[in-house]
């Protein structure tokens, strides 16, 4: 017998969604996937979350989500799902060898902020290195702090960090950012913000420390190296959704995001949704993932509600 639902992802959309459908006592399956609580669990203190005046730990705050959802009557299941097939009624979802089968599926596997690549940059995440300015720049108050990237995303996470750390020093690898002009124009016109062209990060520096010190700085054109001291690395290249499995399944943006319609979390399949950040390139918050996925449970209760009026 197929489950009602499936839910992919368990970041804050996913159990948004699992919170809600188990209490509409729809059971639904949720799959983890290889990094359950999705992007929040590589923060640290998140303050900008409504109710928690305090704070609180990304994990804990998926923690909690998790246990609310179980509470329910939402089933997880600690696997990651291979592939799915939406050609057929109901879908099926493949995880390790196993095939689950659903009248309706929601997609929150969510994104993943593009990174360095560096052992140094992974054992600092969280200790002065970040993707996120809107979630951490508050931690940065009078800081250095350095912004990789040239496009607008960069500027962005510049222009930001200036409401919070003394300065701010894009570091780019060229000698000319890709970023449009009005958002070049506003990081040129900002005291606060320095540019090293020419230069990529080699290192972060601070591991012993248990904290970033700084960076190591390689000159493009020279090859030469100098070390800066800096006290927070915010990488500003991009993210890219976790969306692959789905590819030729849904439609998608030139960029991978999974295409919904206006206002809603339907996808081209129908009976198939999308939450969180595996269709928002625009807002990429905890904030607005929840409720995306409180937006996919409604839509995927009334396909649900259809079907069996159907029937």
């Amino acid at each position: 017998m197929a489950n009602k639902l499936i839910i992919i992802g368990s970041g804050p959309a996913g159990w948004s969604a699992a919170i809600y459908a188990a209490r509409a006592s729809l059971k639904p399956l949720v799959f983890e996937g290889p990094e359950p609580g999705g992007q929040l669990t590589t923060t640290t203190v998140i303050e900008n979350f409504p109710g928690f005046p305090d704070g609180i730990l990304g994990t804990e705050l998926m923690d909690r989500c998790r246990t609310q959802a179980k509470k329910f009557g939402a089933e997880v299941i600690s696997e990651n799902v291979e592939s799915v097939d939406f050609s057929v009624r109901p879908f099926k979802v493949m995880a390790k060898g196993q095939v689950y089968e659903s009248n309706a599926v929601i997609i929150a596997t969510g994104a993943s902020a593009r990174r360095l690549g560096l052992e140094s940059e992974k054992a600092l995440y969280g200790k002065g290195v970040s993707a996120c300015a809107t979630c951490d720049g508050f931690f940065f108050k009078g800081k250095k702090v350095i912004v990789v990237g040239g496009g607008d995303a960069a500027m962005e996470e510049a222009n930001f960090l200036t409401r919070f750390a003394d300065t701010v020093t894009i570091v780019h690898r060229r000698d000319m950012f890709t970023a449009s002009k009005i958002m070049q124009d506003r990081v040129r016109n900002n005291p606060k913000i320095d540019v090293i062209w020419n230069a990529e990060v080699m290192e972060v520096l601070g591991v012993d420390a248990g904290h970033v010190t700084g960076v190591k700085l390689r000159d493009t054109k020279t090859g030469t190296m100098r070390d800066v001291a800096i006290d927070g690395v915010f990488a500003a290249i991009g993210h890219v959704p976790n969306t692959g499995m789905f590819a030729g399944k849904l439609d998608m943006d030139e960029k991978g995001y999974i295409k919904t319609a206006p206002g809603t979390s339907m996808t081209n399949v129908e009976g198939v949704f999308a939450a969180g950040d595996a269709q928002d390139s625009r807002y990429r918050q905890a904030v607005t993932a929840v409720g995306s996925g409180c937006m996919a449970y409604i839509d995927a209760g009334k396909y649900l509600n259809a079907m069996g009026d159907k029937r």
